[in-house]
């Protein structure tokens, strides 16, 4: 990969560009999912090619293919983009500085996921879809795994040649209870597919999907009995895996600077986090400190460099309550007078790279989960994402989750079913009162985060704990 690689960028020298770079990528994803006994899905995906990108008079031009013998005419197709794209280009770019290196990076697993039996993974799943099938009042029952694996190659015209390897796992179980028109879910340890990290099989393993598989079929028949969440002002207290998705997007994506400048808006918006606001504008309580940390040891946001040979690095959005960050590129950086924090990623090789996530961690509080219920005089506890509207500036949300547990006088009483609550992004993490302790922080994987136009797929992390929130507007329909 590193030879092709040279051969790639030293043609593309050649041409009198300003800068060129070039990426070589290996991808591997296996997918298997169990749904009502049956296997449903058995995919094994491989992708193998190289993506280019050149900088010529201020403009950029990029080109990719997985045909390794034509990569001159690839070169030249990028080259003829950034030319085409100099002559109507009303501002030039310009790169902020970076220290090109040569390194190689790979993230830690125990057991290569890729090298246990398929029939080991399957005994995992169909046991796991058994057990919940045989609650009584179960309809629907969905098990999965996937294990993602990428090698890549990073080597730019400024002398940067740096190789890396990711090994990712992970997944997820799911009952449904039907009555009627009433569809109840309960999942684990996440919805939307599971939890992810960098790892091996051993956080399957750890997962234990058939330890919690009768426990979660159970809650959801439950659920079927259960009243609506009534519609009131009280105290909300999220459960990490809510609170990551709350992060994710009210807090990483308006961080974005991309969509700030208007550079990315058809797609996912853009952002209420104007520039002036930066330094002065108040996000959320004091005690509401948020990161950008790209360096977490399993954190799906981690690697060693980003996609435009930027070092992983840990920087704060909001500190103290105050915003003072963006993620930012090479290119949006320079308009700020500042350097990259490394948030620049692309999803394969044939997309360009832009600003995305790494792992945006909302970091723990002083208070164990226990005394921040106990301390809870009234209010209820929302575990696990349903379904979720925002617009698009981050602003104005809507959540929905799979299960709430009433808190009176410290403790956890009745559940409720369909539960939702509502909020502005700023009034609601100004209204937090409370972070649970790193007792029960965890960093949740999140897949799956669309942006961009064609799409591109980012792999991001989340670190929570639990929080309140006062005066939320929860339940209605």
């Amino acid at each position: 990969m590193i030879g092709i690689g040279k051969e790639i960028l030293n043609y593309a020298s050649l041409l009198g560009v300003d800068y060129a770079d070039v990426r070589v990528v290996r991808r591997q994803v296996e997918e298997i999912g169990v749904k009502n006994g049956i296997l449903e899905t058995a995919n094994i995906n491989e992708t193998y090619g190289y993506g280019v990108r050149i900088l010529y008079k201020g403009a950029w031009g990029f080109a990719s293919s997985f045909d390794f013998s034509n990569y001159k005419k690839i070169v030249e197709k990028a080259f003829q983009i950034a030319k085409a794209s100099a002559m109507v280009n009303k501002k030039k770019v310009t790169l902020a500085p970076v220290t090109p290196v040569k390194a190689v990076w790979k993230s830690s697993y125990k057991i290569d996921p890729f090298s246990v039996p398929w029939e080991k993974k399957l005994d995992v799943l169909f046991t796991t879809d058994r057990i919940m099938r045989e609650v009584k009042g179960i309809s629907i029952t969905e098990a999965a795994m996937e294990f993602f694996k990428e090698d890549k190659v990073f080597l730019s015209s400024e002398g940067a040649e740096i190789e890396q390897s990711i090994l990712e796992s992970g997944g997820g179980i799911a009952a449904y209870a039907i009555e009627g028109s009433d569809i109840q879910k309960r999942s684990y340890p996440n919805s939307f597919g599971g939890d992810f990290r960098k790892g091996g099989w051993e956080f399957i393993e750890e997962l234990d999907f058939p330890g919690h598989a009768e426990k979660i079929a159970k809650e959801a028949v439950a659920l079927l009995s259960a009243e609506p969440l009534p519609e009131m002002v009280t105290t909300l207290v999220l459960d990490g895996t809510q609170l990551a998705l709350q992060v994710h997007e009210s807090c990483g994506h308006p961080t974005e600077l991309d969509r700030v400048l208007g550079m990315e808006a058809s797609f996912a918006g853009t952002s209420f986090l104007t520039l002036d606001k930066k330094g002065s504008f108040q996000y959320g309580a004091e005690i509401v400190n948020i990161v950008a940390d790209a360096t977490h040891p399993y954190g799906l946001g981690s690697f060693g460099y980003d996609d435009e040979g930027v070092l992983a690095q840990r920087s704060f959005l909001i500190k103290n309550g105050i915003f003072v960050g963006y993620l930012t590129s090479r290119e949006t950086a320079s308009l700020l007078g500042e350097t990259s924090n490394g948030a620049m990623r692309a999803d394969g090789w044939n997309r360009t790279p832009i600003i995305r996530m790494t792992n945006i961690n909302l970091l723990p509080g002083d208070m164990s989960f226990e005394d921040l219920i106990s301390s809870t005089d009234e209010g209820v506890y929302m575990h696990l994402n349903r379904n979720w509207s925002i617009d698009d500036k981050r602003l104005n949300f809507h959540f929905g989750c799979e299960i709430a547990y009433e808190i009176k006088d410290g403790k956890f009483g009745k559940i409720y079913k369909n539960p939702y609550y509502t909020g502005i992004t700023y009034e609601f993490w100004r209204s937090c009162d409370a972070i649970a302790d790193e007792k029960s922080w965890r960093v949740w994987g999140v897949p799956n985060c669309g942006k961009g136009e064609p799409m591109q797929i980012g792999r991001v992390g989340h670190g929570v704990s639990p929080a309140r929130f006062r005066k939320v507007k929860v339940g209605g329909e």
